[in-house]
């Protein structure tokens, strides 16, 4: 095993062989309302960007673990730039809230350790740097607001540097569920809502 570190991956072959290997590695994953899997434009794209990290762990001439880390959130889609200059404003002026934009992990590979090496390579850069990571979780892999994958990257984190792991945001998904069998509720409701949109706020 050994782990390769990459900024502007021009290797076209090369990553044709990530791009294969990424989306392997996500049809593995539980079906979800929302994607954070980007298309093969996207994903070259990021590759390609020299203020990305890309770290592959190999397990002989497979890639088996694969983090992007972005170091400049203002060029991706994910997060909200003016939030962190609103709130981090030091770390934002100095380029040092950097992203997590995936891992993805072979489900056919036993990893014996092969995250946690992944984790103390790029850990250790975002370590040096004083950085401000950020990731998200699917409620698969962070059912609660304790435990689960924030703590496990909280306690690989700890192994690198002295670390907090700072809660920022939780979303939920809902839908308005319009079937035409839906019981059909009176003008009730209607009324209720017109009344406290008519109400002045105190």
């Amino acid at each position: 095993m050994f782990i390769t570190r990459h900024t502007r991956l021009g290797d076209v072959k090369l990553r044709d062989r990530l791009w294969q290997f990424y989306k392997r590695a996500y049809a593995g994953n539980p079906i979800m309302p929302t994607t954070e899997m980007v298309n093969r434009t996207e994903f070259d794209d990021v590759l390609l960007n020299s203020t990305n990290r890309v770290w592959v762990v190999w397990e002989g001439d497979r890639p088996v673990v694969m983090t992007l880390i972005a170091t400049d959130i203002a060029s991706t889609r994910w997060l909200n730039a003016e939030y962190f200059r609103r709130h981090h404003a030091d770390r934002m002026r100095r380029g040092l809230v950097h992203y997590v934009m995936w891992v993805v992990v072979d489900p056919d590979v036993e990893l014996r350790g092969a995250n946690v090496a992944l984790a103390k390579e790029a850990l250790t850069a975002e370590a040096r740097d004083g950085a401000l990571l950020v990731f998200d979780l699917p409620e698969t892999h962070q059912p609660d607001d304790g435990g689960g994958a924030a703590e496990l990257m909280l306690r690989m984190a700890k192994i690198v540097g002295e670390v907090q792991l700072v809660p920022l945001a939780t979303v939920r998904y809902y839908a308005l569920d319009f079937a035409q069998d839906a019981p059909k509720n009176g003008n009730d409701d209607t009324d209720r809502i017109a009344e406290v949109m008519s109400t002045p706020a105190t």
